[in-house]
């Protein structure tokens, strides 16, 4: 492999001298769509402009914008003239933009649509220039991209890329604390698409649907990088309301979803017949027919891969979509080492994350947390040594999960080191396991185990649609199945001792949860904490199971 399919930049020239008119970025607005050929990509000319404004050292470049294929434009742009790209979530607080803007020391922010722009524009610093996405109006003295095109066309950039030259930093959506920058080259972003595809049964020009964060790791790499390595077709969402409309045009060889997006998508279908009774009977009438139904509705009459990760799929979940074959297979990345295990078609075990890919070798450590070594790891974090030095150990990144492997060769992903918490009997509980277990419940659709320093663990959960039908008793009922169903599973004192449901549900824009839809367990601590310790004490105290609404 030559450098230039090592670097984004050298791809992208290489399709459009090779497929030059075929179809790359798809986009759609309404009943207008929009589409730019390999050869048409606008990239090279902002690249140009870029180089010649800033130079080629490698300046940070921030993009605030939802996805888009401006987005994806833009963070090629900036490849190519040699900077380097800082993305942030749509959805961070003014603090945090404050933060990654100031530790990053970004000069330039290319502004797209984005629903924190109003609140978070008040910190950009005043040396920060603005490039504005088509479409977008921004501050006074703000750049036009259009203009730029106009000046620019035809132009190319002198820096030519090379494949450990820095490419962007990816700000981990951590739980806690500020987030890491975590350091990524041409490599590391390419390098690990190119080992999935064989696993995976990619396909050349494979069809792709981009809907999750852009700002996210998975979603570039899975999508974007991997649309790079296939030549493929990337076709953008216009929303999440259009999500079903968008996979059903788009019907996409290669998909990823964290587990709450199946979910989504899951309680979406059943919702059209009204209730998972009416469901069940017009699956059991006429099974193929409602197998090729959903297949069609949801686009996924033509995939090579349906992924799921990022969190415990539970099984209940995987086989209500094996009936209407579809099938979904789990894995295990992270943003400093991408594509390390999976599940295939041919070799599976639900409930694991699969068996490290070919190059991928990986061990548990004494504490039994998960060490993966892959060529093409993250170089480390962006200034902050220490905790480079932390993760990446004489070629093994430290993941922070914890795991283990079965006799042949399956991983199962336990929870996180940092997760992990002591009961008031000094006994350790992981909590992944047993939410795994008790979001088998129809009734619930997020959850948090407390229990550090309890006498108990309580279970706080977010009811699922299918609960908002059925009354308060009908609900409780149900949990204290449940509950008595996981007590009887595990260890003494890891035993659920109350249950409490939280009457709204846990989402970004609350600050719930990280911009990848995981939890964010010190703000269901804090929020449920002191009324969950109340409950495990009455619970231990009297031998009873408590259930409480919060409201």
């Amino acid at each position: 492999m030559d450098n230039r399919q090592r670097t984004t930049a050298g791809l992208v020239q290489q399709w459009a001298q090779e497929f030059p008119d075929r179809i790359w970025l798809k986009e759609r607005s309404g009943d207008e769509h929009f589409e730019w050929s390999w050869k048409s990509a606008e990239s090279l000319a902002i690249a140009a402009w870029l180089e010649s404004e800033f130079g080629s050292q490698g300046m940070r470049v921030g993009i605030l914008s939802r996805n888009r294929a401006h987005w994806f434009l833009a963070d090629l742009a900036i490849a190519a003239s040699g900077n380097v790209s800082v993305p942030l979530f749509t959805t961070l607080t003014p603090n945090t933009v404050d933060y990654i803007l100031n530790f990053s020391e970004v000069q330039l922010l290319v502004l797209g649509e984005s629903d924190n722009w109003e609140k978070v524009r008040d910190v950009v610093p005043d040396h920060v220039r603005i490039l504005c996405l088509p479409g977008v109006q921004g501050p006074e003295g703000s750049t036009r991209w259009e203009d730029i095109l106009a000046a620019h066309a035809g132009q190319q950039p002198k820096h030519e890329c090379q494949p450990e030259d820095l490419l962007t930093i990816v700000f981990t959506s951590g739980t806690t604390g500020n987030p890491k920058g975590v350091l990524q080259s041409h490599d590391s972003m390419l390098v690990p698409m190119k080992r999935i595809e064989k696993p995976a049964h990619m396909r050349k020009h494979s069809r792709f649907l981009s809907y999750l964060p852009l700002s996210h790791i998975a979603e570039r790499q899975l999508v974007v990088m991997t649309s790079l390595n296939l030549c493929g077709e990337v076709s953008f969402n216009e929303n999440l309301t259009t999500l079903v409309r968008d996979m059903g045009e788009t019907r996409p060889n290669f998909f990823f979803g964290a587990p709450r997006v199946w979910e989504m998508l899951r309680q979406g279908v059943i919702a059209k017949f009204g209730s998972p009774e009416a469901f069940d009977k017009a699956y059991a009438d006429d099974p193929e027919g409602m197998g090729l139904k959903i297949r069609t509705l949801l686009g996924m009459t033509d995939y090579d891969y349906l992924l799921t990760a990022a969190a415990p799929t539970p099984a209940s979940m995987i086989h209500w979509y094996e009936r209407l074959g579809i099938q979904l297979l789990e894995g295990f990345g992270q943003t400093e080492a991408m594509a390390l295990i999976l599940n295939t078609r041919e070799v599976r075990r639900i409930g694991s994350v699969g068996k490290p890919i070919e190059g991928v070798d990986v061990r548990i450590s004494d504490v039994g947390e998960l060490l993966c070594k892959a060529a093409a790891c993250s170089p480390g974090y962006y200034k902050q040594p220490e905790k480079t030095a932390e993760t990446f150990v004489d070629g093994w990144v430290y993941t922070g999960d914890k795991a283990r492997i079965d006799d042949d060769g399956y991983i199962y992903i336990t929870g996180r080191v940092k997760d992990y918490f002591k009961t008031i009997h000094g006994k350790f509980v992981a909590p992944v396991p047993i939410e795994d277990s008790f979001a088998a419940n129809e009734n619930v659709e997020q959850l948090c185990l407390l229990g550090r320093g309890y006498s108990k663990t309580v279970m706080v959960c977010v009811p699922s649609a299918l609960a908002q039908q059925k009354d308060r008793a009908q609900i409780e009922a149900s949990l204290r199945e449940t509950v008595a169903a996981v007590n009887a599973s595990v260890e003494k004192h890891a035993r659920i001792g109350a249950v409490v449901i939280s009457s709204a549900p846990w989402t970004i824009e609350n600050g719930a949860m990280t911009p990848t839809l995981k939890i964010k367990r010190d703000v269901i601590e804090a929020q449920f904490g002191e009324r969950a310790q109340i409950l495990a004490t009455q619970a231990a105290e009297q031998g009873q199971i408590f259930v409480e609404f919060d409201s």
